[in-house]
């Protein structure tokens, strides 16, 4: 009965169209199929809205649509995610899935551009079948999904995007970030930087050319400049995204000589600026502080002392993870199958499927067994606690993620052949973040440098301790 009435408001509905045809037959092929398109896109889409109670059906499998970078210089950081999800996907459905439905993925990538990426999310959104989207990794496709998410009204995960604005207005109702961003990010190296060396007087900044990168600067710079006034940033320097050489920009931070060279470069630009000023003793003349430096720990040699952490709680060797026996299987599961262990985005990737499951089951036992809708899932991600590999996301009222920040230095062990994290600190996810609807820089610019002291210190970060 209900496919005959869609049937009959379909047929409706190329009747009433009949009368457009005509007026625009005139136009031009492309023109016209353009018309002829968006019509029938709108169709579709008033066919799916028109059948809520098909949603409520257990589907053969659960699909989701994962946004990540499986091609490009970015890649380097984006198929540890896509890693991660294969074998995270795997774990649940060895475990009989979600609900008993086995889960399916379709992986997008981020390297095609925002039309392509856009184009695949509609696309996907179109099947019922895949009532969520894990996405994404870069920030600049984070906000050009966002507004889409919200139309479409599909529950959308930020499994990575870290940029504050994502989430600023406090009006999303479908876009999740179960992850930190950029604020606490960079204010926990801050806070790190000052408490090792307080007596830091120069900085230099070396980030990518885009929003990530200047926002990053941004904060850690307004961070600093509360904490302690006097420190000068003597260079901001923003190579272009994919560059293969950092020879120009090592010059010009070894002859500057500060004392701090701060840096987000990430992916490929991350493995090619710290095999290039190795050589160039950048690494002995400054303390270096590399925000995504746990990435290429078991890919680059690094020395001791160089400030890393996980753009959240995510090391896979922290005292929580190591007493996780979850997160140690899975540790290791993922060293056998990929040949080295998981990197921060296979965490934070892995943390994102959790809580996606975890809505599945709250939505499902809110609402008697049955099958969730998107809207049902949506509203059980909102101001959920999550217990994740490495700790516990909590969604606040504006759906950003409340997550603990790990920072630490490199440091040699017997127990690996490549650097790992010591001295580690863990500061608690709500204390590096403004009240939502705050804005964030007027926030950090009210930091005093008594805030920093009550907050835990280097080292500090051990099993049952934080």
């Amino acid at each position: 009965m209900a496919f005959k009435n869609i049937s009959l408001a379909f047929a409706r509905s190329l009747s009433s169209l009949q009368p457009l045809f005509r007026l625009n037959w005139e136009l031009p092929h492309a023109n016209l199929r353009v018309v002829v398109d968006g019509l029938a896109g709108a169709l579709v889409i008033g066919v799916v809205a028109a059948t809520p109670v098909a949603a409520q059906d257990k589907p053969s499998s659960v699909g989701l649509g994962i946004f990540t970078f499986t091609s490009g210089p970015a890649a380097a950081y984006g198929m540890p995610g896509k890693n991660a999800a294969d074998l995270m996907i795997d774990e649940i459905n060895a475990k009989g899935g979600i609900g008993g439905v086995p889960v399916t993925a379709t992986f997008v990538d981020e390297a095609q551009g925002a039309q392509g990426v856009i184009a695949e999310y509609r696309r996907l959104a179109g099947d019922a079948k895949n009532q969520v989207m894990v996405a994404a990794l870069s920030s600049a496709t984070c906000l050009a999904l966002a507004p889409i998410a919200e139309q479409l009204e599909v529950p959308t995960v930020g499994w990575n995007c870290d940029t504050h604005q994502l989430l600023m207005d406090g009006k999303s109702k479908y876009v999740f970030r179960p992850n930190g961003n950029t604020v606490p990010e960079f204010i926990a190296y801050a806070i790190y930087l000052l408490d090792r060396k307080p007596d830091v007087k120069t900085v230099a900044i070396i980030n990518p050319d885009y929003a990530f990168g200047h926002d990053a600067a941004k904060i850690f710079t307004a961070a600093l400049k509360a904490l302690k006034p006097d420190i000068e940033i003597v260079a901001e320097l923003y190579p272009k995204l994919g560059s293969p050489n950092y020879q120009t920009e090592i010059s010009r931070l070894t002859t500057a000589r500060p004392d701090v060279v701060f840096s987000n470069l990430w992916g490929a630009d991350l493995e090619n600026f710290v095999r290039q000023a190795t050589p160039r003793g950048l690494f002995t003349s400054s303390q270096v502080v590399l925000a995504l430096g746990e990435t290429v720990l078991q890919r680059v040699p690094l020395p001791d002392g160089v400030i890393v952490g996980v753009l959240g709680d995510g090391w896979w060797m922290s005292p929580d993870a190591k007493a996780n026996p979850q997160t140690v299987k899975f540790a290791e599961a993922y060293k056998s199958r990929f040949g080295e262990y998981p990197v921060f985005p296979s965490i934070k990737m892995a943390n994102a499927l959790i809580y996606v499951k975890a809505a599945y089951e709250a939505a499902m036992q809110k609402n008697g067994g049955k099958w969730p809708t998107r809207a049902e899932l949506a509203a059980a991600m909102k101001g959920s606690k999550v217990a994740t590999l490495t700790g516990i996301t909590q969604t606040r009222a504006d759906n950003d993620g409340l997550v603990d920040q790990i920072v630490g230095v490199t440091v040699k062990t017997s127990a690996q052949p490549f650097p790992v994290i010591g001295d580690m600190v863990r500061y608690k996810g709500d204390s590096l973040m403004p009240q939502a609807g705050q804005d964030p820089l007027a926030w950090i610019s009210t930091l005093k440098p008594e805030f920093a002291k009550s907050l835990p210190k280097p080292g500090s970060y051990k099993i049952g301790e934080r």
